[in-house]
């Protein structure tokens, strides 16, 4: 495999993953004590819909990042 950079669109998704599932995290802690925010969730709905948060936020940031060109080696396989 040849050496070639993380392409921009991964650095991207991956720290906005980290971001938004610490922010979710977060937010979780905030509010533990106030639970009635996630009451209208059905307790088996709740993971899915909250892992949508960090989901979201990657697909945007992929989307939004530009494509890192690969140089002859890297599109030739060898």
């Amino acid at each position: 495999m040849a050496n070639v950079p993380v392409e921009k669109k991964v650095t991207a998704a991956s720290a906005a993953a980290y971001l938004g599932s610490t922010g979710v995290l977060a937010v979780l802690a905030a509010v533990q004590d106030h639970a009635r925010l996630l009451d209208p969730l059905p307790d088996a709905l709740s993971p899915f819909v909250l892992a949508l948060v960090p989901t979201l936020i990657t697909f945007a940031a992929g989307w939004q990042a530009k494509h890192t060109p690969r140089g002859d080696a890297a599109t030739s396989g060898g």
